[in-house]
């Protein structure tokens, strides 16, 4: 089911990012909601750091030069949590370089749930919360959170073409 999750995430972002421009991309409803570049380019970074953390392994962004690529002007570590209206502005990138990190992030996010073995589920991943999170609650908060923001590029898109 996981493996769906997110082969549905991979597909609501390649729809949500087809044929746009720029200037589409950058556009923020009302002056200043969230930008489709911004909505996927964050989901991504959430899915990329957490996977990554899970996995034990290099984020995706760092190891595979998608930050220089990017070349924004946030630290590496950034995934936009908790962004102002600067620094939600300043996340600008054209529809093919979303989506090629958008793809690395999720074919590291398949090969990690491939090998994944049911017992690590209930593995307890962070004790910081109360119940302490396991490995599956991690997962499926990391799916629901892309999933929503992938929604809101679509409305965002559908936005733009009603207006």
């Amino acid at each position: 089911m996981l493996l769906d999750g997110f082969e549905r995430v991979e597909q609501a972002v390649a729809r949500a990012l087809e044929d746009l421009t720029a200037d589409q991309l950058a556009h923020r409803a009302g002056g200043s909601a969230n930008s489709i570049a911004w909505l996927v380019w964050h989901l991504t970074r959430v899915q990329d750091d957490h996977v990554a953390d899970l996995a034990g392994t290099e984020q995706v962004w760092t190891a595979a030069g998608w930050a220089e690529r990017f070349g924004l002007p946030l630290p590496h570590g950034d995934t936009g949590y908790g962004h102002d209206t600067d620094q939600v502005a300043a996340v600008v990138a054209p529809s093919d370089l979303l989506l090629g990190y958008h793809r690395a992030v999720h074919e590291r996010t398949r090969a990690y749930l491939r090998e994944l073995k049911p017992a690590e589920l209930s593995e307890v991943v962070d004790e910081s919360w109360d119940p302490p999170v396991t490995r599956a609650v991690r997962l499926v908060s990391v799916l629901e959170d892309d999933l929503q923001h992938a929604g809101q590029a679509a409305f965002v898109r559908g936005l733009q073409a009603a207006g």
